[in-house]
């Protein structure tokens, strides 16, 4: 697999990262069967996506990234889906967080 598919399924991991992110705060506690089954396959998926990115990027570099850009991204869905305005404090962090990622990618992986 190339370093481009390599970072393809990091995006799809996220995707399905964010995805399952959403799912589960609609299940409301895995009380709703259809939420709860979609946060389940999800997150599988997710892992499975990764663990075929951890063949060619290194692990730290790849759940970092991972994890950044899932946040970030549950953010965004967030403010869209559930009217979940970030306080200062919070954009703040955000902001370390995409520099923390294009450092970890761009200068980290020597």
């Amino acid at each position: 697999m190339s370093l481009a598919t390599s970072y393809l399924f990091l995006g799809i991991a996220v995707f399905l990262g964010v995805t399952s992110n959403s799912f589960a705060k609609s299940a409301d506690g895995f009380t709703l069967l259809f939420p709860s089954i979609i946060t389940a396959i999800t997150i599988v998926l997710c892992m499975y996506a990764l663990s075929l990115v951890m063949k060619n990027i290194p692990m730290g570099i790849t759940y970092a990234s991972f994890a950044g850009l899932t946040i970030i991204a549950t953010v965004i869905v967030g403010v869209i889906r559930f009217n979940q305005i970030p306080n200062l404090y919070s954009l703040i962090g955000l902001a370390l967080i995409i520099i923390g990622v294009l450092m970890v990618n761009l200068l980290g992986n020597n």
